[in-house]
């Protein structure tokens, strides 16, 4: 956790908005690495992926919400058994620095194993990130772009080369809390893209340059982007409607929600009998959606699947 990461403890009688990093930090972890919950949405998401037909120059995945990449990674490896050849660019969303850190470790065997492949990481926000540009005029002259290219034939090397990167991403990933609502924001906006120098040529078309924005995504991968107890219009208004924006034509968008009826809250009602934090259903997400989107809702399917196609454990 950078400086900025770090928050003072506020009194009883501070108005001031506390600081809250992800809630906590180590029953998150605790959570994500005693069940499969990302293996199983990992999974998932690969069944959208096959509906997916993408068009020159590559396959563009958008992750709302990289974490450490544990899905991510996974996507990319479903991406290169169905289509071994075909060039790959990845975004990936995210503002923790030790997730973005914990990620790359993840991708040097991806760069091995397909080499056509450029990974962009950015801590912009949802109406900011598919775009890799800040809609502020001020933030976006501010924009801080680093270009990687990976030299060698061997993961053992791109990994080296990624771990040299531990300053760059201490500067670009520095974080403050927000004055409003106590979540991390970021401190100056960056974008990490990161492609092998020996397919530069081969990727001209597909390495995203700064200054030109770009929307135009085959897949929108967003696993968990919201905390669950935000109103439906607050979950389509900031992170739906923009990300619907940024699919291509026939994209799709992969949204995951945490459902509840499951043993975890059974035993939360027996404490506290009153508590339900899911209480809103992918139908009522899909109607939200349609009201933000106003007219352009005739340009998508908004139509809710089937419960037995779309709830899982």
């Amino acid at each position: 956790m950078s400086p900025e990461q770090s928050a003072t403890p506020q009194s009883a009688g501070d108005n001031a908005t506390p600081f809250r990093f992800y809630d906590n930090r180590q029953k998150y972890l605790a959570f994500v690495n005693t069940c499969n919950e990302k293996s199983a949405v990992a999974q998932r998401a690969a069944m959208e992926l096959k509906h997916v037909r993408p068009t020159p120059p590559a396959l563009r995945i958008f992750d709302a919400g990289m974490g450490d990449a544990t899905v991510l990674s996974r996507i990319m490896r479903h991406a290169h058994a169905q289509a071994p050849t075909v060039p790959l660019m990845v975004v990936g969303k995210e503002i923790s620095l030790e997730d973005v850190r914990l990620g790359l470790e993840k991708m040097p065997d991806r760069f091995l194993e397909h080499p056509p492949t450029v990974l962009v990481i950015t801590n912009l926000n949802y109406s900011e990130a598919p775009r890799l540009m800040p809609r502020d005029i001020h933030s976006a002259a501010a924009l801080n772009w680093h270009e990687v290219r990976l030299k060698g034939q061997t993961s053992h090397e791109y990994a080296a080369q990624i771990e040299e990167l531990a300053t760059t991403l201490a500067f670009g990933w520095q974080t403050k809390p927000s004055p409003k609502t106590g979540n991390p924001v970021y401190v100056r906006p960056s974008v990490l893209v990161v492609y092998r120098e020996d397919h530069k040529f081969l990727l001209d078309r597909v390495i995203p340059k700064p200054g030109p924005t770009f929307e135009s995504y085959d897949l929108i991968i967003a696993s968990q982007p919201w905390r669950a107890r935000m109103s439906a219009k607050f979950k389509a208004e900031r992170v739906l409607a923009p990300l619907s924006r940024s699919l291509a034509p026939n994209g799709r968008l992969f949204v995951i929600q945490s459902y509840g009826n499951d043993p975890a809250l059974e035993i939360v009602q027996k404490l506290w009998p009153d508590e339900n934090p899911f209480r809103v259903d992918r139908r009522q997400l899909l109607a939200a959606l349609k009201t933000e989107l106003g007219r352009e809702a005739s340009e998508f399917n908004l139509s809710a699947p089937a419960e037995d196609k779309d709830i899982f454990r």
